[in-house]
């Protein structure tokens, strides 16, 4: 909005008489013969006016007190004020000043030194007013696009997360599925555990990250992953079991991303949710605690998945009998708050199984 208002608040007719005088042909001059005058003036136009004029001594309410109340409404970022006095005192200044005027006049008037300094106040908060609206509209700009990257970013993971499941057909819908037990699960580790520090950011980024744990399937020949297990040689389950390592080879082409906590969460997922609590797990045989919380949650939703969608290769176990044979750690050793974690979410699991169409068991 442009500022051309020049606003002058005196309670004496001749010195606003002067001061619209000397400024009339570079501004539109508003007249306040009292503080309230000028507040009321303030607030229905403030938009408009490029500078205030404030006398100290006025009746109803005077000079500092308008000032005062231009702090509290933030007024000061955008509207200089020169302080009108002929009281030329250290502590009237130093008031002055700490309550954020922009530069003082003392009366009498002379009318070049004013005209002086209300067009050097102006000309730098109309500056310092365009560079913050700048920056503004930048960092708006800077935010919009980060939102777009961000989209772009979620359309290309649920692509490769596509991918993967189509590389292998016998687990179609698998990542998605995983992803939604992952963030049923990931809410009750932040609820529950706050000494794990979780944020928010941190849970989204894990939940989004789970799409990708299987990532290094995309490495194992497709003549592996189509055999049932009971037909792989030892070979191919060797071959197989290096895929979270693969994972971590493709991962590294994206470890450059501007979303570093999402990549952090996708390489550690990809490289730990096949190690086990009791070191029975592959590639590496890590042990305890020292298994990512974030690998071992996607592990119980990838083993849990595994275990009651049906394949072309196994009897699908019912719900219960899934929740049974985690918690009992028949299916695996997992982490006693990601065990805990599935048990707090496994009935809106079963929920979601049985009412929600594209996830419903076979």
């Amino acid at each position: 909005m442009n500022r051309n208002t020049l606003l002058i608040a005196d309670d004496m007719k001749v010195n606003r008489a002067l001061l619209s005088l000397m400024f009339r042909e570079q501004f539109q001059v508003v007249e306040a013969e009292n503080g309230q005058e000028a507040i009321d003036y303030l607030d229905a136009h403030g938009d408009c006016v490029a500078c205030l004029l404030l006398d100290l001594l006025m009746p109803v309410k005077d000079g500092f007190e308008v000032m005062e109340y231009m702090k509290q409404k933030q007024m000061l970022l955008t509207i200089p004020i020169i302080l009108i006095t002929s009281e030329s005192t250290p502590e009237t200044e130093e008031n002055a000043y700490n309550l954020g005027a922009a530069d003082v006049i003392y009366k009498p008037y002379v009318e070049r030194v004013v005209m002086r300094r209300v067009k050097n106040v102006v000309d730098l908060y109309t500056h310092k007013n365009y560079m913050e609206a700048l920056v503004k509209e930048k960092t708006q700009q800077i935010a919009q696009q980060a939102e777009e990257i961000k989209e772009s970013n979620e359309q290309l993971i649920e692509g490769l997360g596509k991918i993967i499941e189509y590389h292998t057909p016998a687990s179609k819908e698998h990542s998605s599925r995983v992803k939604t037990f992952t963030g049923l699960m990931m809410h009750y580790a932040q609820k529950m555990h706050p000494e794990l520090g979780l944020t928010p950011e941190d849970t989204n980024a894990i939940v989004r990250a789970s799409v990708l744990h299987d990532i290094g399937k995309l490495g194992v020949p497709d003549a592996i992953l189509s055999k049932n297990i009971n037909e792989r040689t030892i070979e191919d389950t060797n071959i197989l079991q290096s895929h979270p390592a693969l994972g971590c080879d493709i991962l590294k082409c994206f470890s450059k991303i501007n979303d570093q906590k999402f990549y952090h969460y996708c390489y550690e997922i990809c490289k730990y949710h096949h190690e086990r609590y009791d070191g029975s797990g592959y590639p590496n045989h890590v042990a305890g605690d020292s298994i990512p919380l974030s690998a071992q949650i996607v592990a119980i939703a990838d083993t849990y998945d595994k275990l009651v969608i049906k394949t072309a290769y196994n009897v699908p176990f019912t719900h219960h009998a899934a929740v049974q044979e985690i918690m009992s750690g028949n299916a695996g050793s997992f982490s006693p708050i990601a065990l805990e974690c599935f048990d707090l979410a496994k009935e809106e699991i079963y929920e979601l199984l049985q009412f929600t169409p594209a996830m419903t068991i076979i």
